[in-house]
């Protein structure tokens, strides 16, 4: 069958060793479609950023790059503005005619910790190329804070999908008009877009801008930070923000967004052409997303924005990022929501799991 692979499918794949764990992997990292990635034991700090190329393999690249290993096994922090790569305990060994595509998950996104998946004769970052047999790297560069991390840890994700299960626009159209994709009016054009939100209902706090000098976030505490050490709120009354060369934000989407159970779907980049600034970091969104059924009525969509170049003024509603929607093979056992503890059903603004909720 055509499309993404739910959890059931997940399930069958590592009990016939096309997806391996080392140690085994447990049921927490089966998402409904997709699979949470751990770290390994070690860390590699490396001079730049590199991808593997044709034909060539990431240790041996390791060893041009390499400048020092970190031993993870107690615990170590990764600097920020440091690139670091990491062996996975995951590794594939995937037939042909299923491909792979990895990203980071929602809580190392919200932390501006910029994670990607590397393989063996990659020629792109998270994309695995069908039939591909190896082992998975992580790249990690923390951007806005250092982090501790130990083995185990899950940073990154990775979605299976069997042949073209992307919709083209005409069913796009014809699926928000049986299943409400969005509130309010859909902007459907190569993908769904949605737009900034800098009015929101009862408050002048818009969104969140990363502070420059900052402590260590432990990935393992949750619920624990104050986040007025870490972030300054942003304030605006007049639908308007100046975006700061370099700065991180933390914004929401004005639409609440519907993932129905029988599909997926990926942030993607909106043009370049727009502004000096990326919205995309975590772009994963599982079946169920925003399902009333999973405990959501439409669920915002967090927005982790970066400046480029130069200051650029983001207003209300102005589009900036669209979610492609792809088929799922099958429905998953199992839904985005309460019933398997998602961090983020039901959202508005909101930081990672990783800081306290204000009172």
């Amino acid at each position: 069958m055509t499309g993404v692979l739910p959890s059931q499918r997940l399930e069958q794949m590592i009990r016939n060793g096309q997806i391996h764990g080392s140690p085994d992997i447990i049921p927490e990292q089966i998402q409904p479609a997709s699979l949470d990635l751990r770290l390994g034991s070690v860390a590699y700090r490396v001079r730049a950023s590199f991808l593997a190329g044709h034909d060539r393999r990431v240790e041996d690249r390791l060893k041009e790059f390499e400048m020092h290993q970190i031993d993870l096994s107690d615990g170590a922090v990764l600097e920020k503005g440091c690139v670091y790569v990491v062996p996975l305990m995951e590794s594939l060994d995937l037939p042909i005619g299923l491909q792979a595509v990895a990203n980071a998950k929602s809580s190392t996104g919200r932390l501006d910790l910029l994670t990607r998946t590397i393989t063996d004769g990659g020629a792109e970052f998270d994309r695995i190329a069908p039939g591909y047999k190896g082992p998975l790297y992580a790249e990690i560069c923390p951007r806005s804070f250092s982090v501790l991390v130990r083995p185990g840890m899950r940073l990154n994700q990775i979605r299976f999908r069997e042949g073209q299960a992307i919709l083209d626009d005409t069913a796009l159209t014809a699926l928000h008009a049986s299943d409400v994709l969005v509130n309010g009016d859909a902007l459907i054009d190569d993908g769904l877009g949605f737009s900034v939100d800098l009015k929101l209902d009862g408050t002048d706090l818009v969104g969140y801008r990363a502070k420059p000098h900052t402590g260590v976030i432990d990935l393992d505490n949750i619920g624990f930070y104050d986040p007025a050490e870490y972030w300054e709120d942003v304030r605006c009354k007049d639908g308007q923000i100046i975006l700061d060369p370099g700065a991180f934000y933390i914004l929401v989407s004005r639409e609440a967004v519907h993932i129905p159970p029988a599909y997926a779907a990926e942030m993607a980049p909106y043009l370049a052409m727009v502004g000096e600034f990326r919205v995309h970091y975590a772009g994963f969104f599982d079946p169920g997303f925003g399902h009333s059924a999973a405990g959501g009525t439409g669920s915002r969509g967090v927005l982790e924005v970066r400046c480029h170049e130069a200051p650029f003024v983001l207003e209300h509603g102005q589009v900036v990022g669209r979610l492609v929607y792809e088929h799922m093979s099958e429905i998953p056992q199992q839904l985005y929501g309460s019933g398997i503890a998602s961090n983020y059903q039901g959202q508005g603004l909101k930081l990672s799991k990783h800081f306290a909720v204000p009172d």
